[in-house]
């Protein structure tokens, strides 16, 4: 039989923690004498608490459990540090104290519920702060927890905010305009769920909100401990700040999915792997804004977007990136905007993530007009001194794998002075339709280490598998054994809008270019003004082993390409004013058109010849050539 024990101590000059809304001092002060409580549980008790309550000792044992009143939480803090609370179960919501004996300054803080519902599960929120319009709930919120500075109704400055255990957020901010100012955030232990914020450092939620971090220092570890989000049509702004999140231990028991509510680890489909990300933008309109500030993930990502509609995703003068070998800085879903001016990323796998199908990406300079009308439209309210002190900057990225790969549709632009350096390909396109953009004009350079520039291939995400009525992420890609089957519906020297596109303008290119696809899309290239060295071609792309699968999930994207006549992959390209291609290889196209100021030639010493539909054919400037193009090098 379960013993229920209702007891409340509420000590007098310590109700509900409220003197800790100025926290001049921490809350690992020694306890008064009239403090000094001690609390029991024993096995298979519950013991409720009513009221906050503050004690010298409690201890539990194996099965015993302290509690909240229907519609209320419980909090153990000990010396100021939330600690003790783990999840009940994988996959669910609820947390309990665990069974031990906790000394010192021990608070149990019982605060009104936090329930944020996401999709089909609604989560029992605990935080330190929870600011709504009124200012700082102190019924919602663990001031027990929040250490040091002072932390008024519309700020808080150089709080300090700690938790060893599970799914406890720092500051959650509803419907509100505030300020964190010198926040340090320090979270270890699991979080549950990131696309609700369920266990992050900060949440901003609601389109009334505008949360603004200047001079935050964040780190978490553990398994979807998120850094920030912004949820709901927030508009979060973080700057001169740091944010870092580590990977934790996922339960032994958890299976990995793609069922969003439930879902604790990236899908490693994307060629990825890791459990938590640093950041998320969620919801409806959101926004998120990282200006003068650090974000590094583990793995996983970095700057992610997820789900939603009118997302806008900014970073500038920043640095972003992933101190592990896998990873992205940006994740661009939906109709999201990214934009990424005058920062440096370095990342495990790619800059980002293009998952369409209306995404529009673009890496820049931080010029001050662009910067200054990013202030206007995102609402970033700084100031004229401010924005006069930020310097200039161009965008670098370098890539431990690839640059950018398209997994769904999208757009992606490069100007400035924006730098790609790359292990593998520059762009990596999933069999997506794409409006690439590169703009050298004024020092825009891709550096692709294996000399691939575009590489176009059939998604090679085998997809989750409904398993018991849940979709899992066990499937496995297999590599087809046999050739493409022509399409005679399927046009190859024409342009179709489902294509992939790339331009290129005032640039000097060096690398190849690949369209291995067994469907119908095409790889239509316009070069402006540009010199491009390299082979361009149909080709037969084959996957570095025969079959993928999570243990093996690095090998996503990876291909040897044989080059050969296109059958429903064709090759278009156009070489328009002041453009010159210097062909290195054996090359198959579709379609060939050369500006009269315009050249196709061979590198010294060699010469390169041309045939369409098998006729020896002289290439010539103005012209434009269809059929099945093949030119060679000699």
């Amino acid at each position: 039989m379960t013993l229920i024990t209702r007891r409340s101590f509420l000590i007098a000059g310590t109700a509900t923690a409220g003197a800790l809304l100025v926290p001049a001092a921490s809350a690992s002060a020694a306890p008064s004498a009239s403090t000094k409580n001690k609390i029991s549980v024993g096995a298979d008790e519950t013991y409720e608490l009513s009221t906050t309550t503050r004690v010298s000792e409690l201890s539990i044992a194996e099965g015993g459990k302290i509690a909240a009143p229907d519609g209320y939480s419980v909090t153990l803090t000990v010396d100021g540090v939330e600690t003790g609370q783990l999840l009940t179960e994988t996959g669910g919501t609820d947390t309990l104290i665990s069974a031990g004996t906790y000394r010192g300054d021990v608070v149990l803080t019982v605060t009104e519920a936090n329930e944020v519902t996401y999709e089909t599960l609604t989560f029992p929120f605990r935080q330190a702060v929870y600011v709504d319009a009124d200012g700082v709930t102190t019924a919602k919120s663990v001031l027990a927890g929040v250490l040091g500075g002072k932390l008024t109704n519309t700020l808080a400055r150089n709080i300090s905010i700690t938790s060893t255990g599970e799914c406890f957020d720092g500051v959650f901010v509803q419907d509100a305009d505030y300020t964190l100012t010198g926040p340090t955030i320090s979270l270890t232990g699991n979080g549950r769920c990131d696309f609700a914020g369920y266990g992050a450092a900060v949440v901003g939620d609601g389109s009334s909100t505008k949360l603004v971090l200047d001079g935050a220092r964040i780190a978490t570890k553990g398994v979807v401990r998120t850094g920030v989000i912004s949820n709901n049509g927030a508009n979060v702004i973080v700057k001169n700040s740091a944010v870092r999140t580590r990977n934790g231990v996922l339960p032994s028991d958890y299976q990995a999915t793609v069922e969003t509510p439930y879902m604790q680890s990236v899908p490693w489909m994307l060629g990825l792997d890791g459990n938590v990300r640093a950041t998320n933008l969620i919801g409806k309109n959101s926004r998120a804004t990282y200006l003068n500030s650090t974000v590094f993930s583990e793995t996983w990502g970095a700057l992610s977007v997820e789900g939603g509609s009118g997302l806008k995703l900014t970073a500038i003068n920043s640095r972003v990136g992933n101190t592990g070998e896998y990873g992205y800085g940006t994740y661009a879903i939906g109709d999201a905007t990214v934009r990424v001016l005058g920062s440096q990323f370095d990342v495990g796998s790619y800059a980002t993530i293009i998952a369409g199908p209306a995404a529009s990406v673009h890496y820049g300079d931080s010029t001050r007009d662009a910067v200054a009308a990013l202030n206007t439209e995102l609402e970033l309210g700084l100031s004229n001194a401010e924005l006069a002190a930020l310097p200039v900057r161009s965008t670098t990225v370098n890539s431990g794998h690839f640059g950018y790969m398209f997994f769904g549709a999208g757009t992606l632009k490069l100007d400035g002075g924006t730098v790609i350096n790359s292990e593998k390909s520059t762009f990596l396109n999933k069999g997506q339709q794409t409006t690439i953009t590169v703009d050298g004009s004024q020092g825009a350079r891709l550096n692709p280490r294996n000399g691939i520039v575009l590489q176009m291939i059939e998604l090679d995400d085998p997809g989750p598998v409904n398993v018991n009525g849940k979709m899992m992420n066990v499937g496995v890609y297999t590599e087809p054994t046999t050739d493409p089957t022509k399409d005679s519906t399927f046009d190859t020297t024409a342009v179709h809008t489902a294509d992939g596109a790339a331009t290129f303008t005032s640039i000097a290119l060096k690398g190849d270019f690949y369209n291995g696809m067994r469907k119908g899309k095409n790889m239509v290239l316009t070069f402006e003004d540009s010199t491009v060295q390299g082979a361009i071609s149909a080709t037969k792309a084959k996957h570095n082993v025969s079959s993928i699968d999570s243990s093996t999930f690095y090998k996503l994207g990876e291909v040897t390409n044989t080059v050969q006549a296109a059958v429903n992959n064709g090759v278009i390209v156009q070489l328009n004013s002041g453009s010159a291609w210097t062909v290195t290889g054996t090359s198959y196209l579709t379609k060939l058109t050369v500006a009269s100021d315009a050249a196709v030639t061979a590198p010294r010493g060699k010469s390169v010849t041309m045939t369409v539909d098998g006729t020896a054919t002289a290439i010539a400037a103005g012209v434009s050539y269809s059929g099945a193009i093949v030119l060679t090098v000699s």
